[in-house]
């Protein structure tokens, strides 16, 4: 495993793997791949009758944790389970997953470490580069067009849907005004020219920015409603569905997913509050101070209609 790969720790990976509470003879699917450190800790936890389903829009870190997970699976011999690959947006679950087959789902929400690790990606304004945040290279519009192309009144109401960033109008304005807009770093300098730090906030005032504009180009949250829709019909009677979030928006949609779930009878919610990263994991992975994990178990019964 090279340098870059030892940094990117899987978030919560211990507790994750205690509520799928893997089976050894079961299917699994991890719906976010990234460079394969929770699928890993699947895979060793699988017997030979096992399988693990993996699914990331990257090709990037798909190629990487193919390897990764091909050195596990030769590692372990007669011993491994079998693993699937798909190329592509979690989303798309319900068109590769047979209804009532998975025993458990899990989903690592939001850009990887290597999204903002790697600055011709255009995640981050640590290091310059051009403006694209798109988690798959080979389609839809960049950050770039976005900041180009939609009309100021477009631009402010995504910053603050999806930013939560309250001079969302101020923010668009300064943004339409510095066109053309091409990298990071000229993005962040307009940004934060148009609006001051926050008072005792160390959060930069382009965060929120780059925040919406990830969130818009990669349609995360369509993403997340989608696997909430498939999972109940996806998993078996005492399936467990395990996500983590790492900020508000993807948050609200598991809690509100999962409560009202638990009302029609379709989870049991098995995280009262989420799961939460800690002293020692925060100082070994500064990325897992925001990580919130939560739980539910799909009922045996079948569910109530809604009302």
């Amino acid at each position: 495993m090279t340098e870059s790969q030892t940094r990117h720790v899987p978030v919560l990976l211990e507790d994750s793997i205690g509520y799928l509470s893997i089976r050894p003879e079961g299917t699994y699917v991890d719906c976010t791949l990234g460079l394969g450190g929770h699928s890993e800790a699947i895979l060793r936890s699988l017997g030979p009758a096992g399988k693990l389903i993996c699914f990331d829009r990257d090709p990037e870190a798909m190629e990487l944790a193919r390897e990764r997970l091909g050195r596990v699976r030769q590692e372990l011999g007669d011993r491994a389970a079998q693993v699937e690959f798909v190329d592509e947006a979690f989303s798309s679950i319900a068109s590769h997953i047979k209804a009532g087959s998975a025993d458990g789902i899990l989903a690592d929400f939001g850009a990887s470490s290597m999204h903002f690790d790697e600055a011709r990606r255009g995640f981050s304004f640590q290091a310059d580069g051009p403006l694209d945040m798109r988690m798959d290279p080979r389609s839809g519009p960049t950050a770039e067009q976005v900041v180009n192309e939609i009309s100021e009144n477009e631009l402010a109401n995504l910053i603050y849907e999806y930013g939560e960033e309250r001079r969302s109008r101020t923010v668009a304005r300064a943004i339409v005004r510095g066109r053309p807009i091409g990298t990071t770093r000229q993005l962040a300098r307009i940004v934060a020219s148009a609006v001051p730090p926050i008072k005792n906030s160390p959060i930069h005032p382009a965060t929120r920015t780059f925040q919406a504009l990830r969130i818009y180009v990669n349609r995360e949250l369509e993403e997340i409603r989608a696997l909430f829709e498939a999972a109940p019909k996806l998993l078996k009677p005492s399936g467990r569905l395990v996500v983590i979030s790492f900020h508000s928006l993807e948050d609200r949609i598991a809690k509100d997913n999962f409560r009202e779930g638990a009302r029609l009878g379709i989870w049991s919610i098995l995280t009262k509050k989420p799961v939460t990263a800690g002293d020692e994991e925060i100082y070994r992975n500064p990325r897992s101070r925001s990580a919130k994990l939560r739980a539910g178990e799909r009922e045996r019964e079948a569910p109530r209609r809604r009302q």
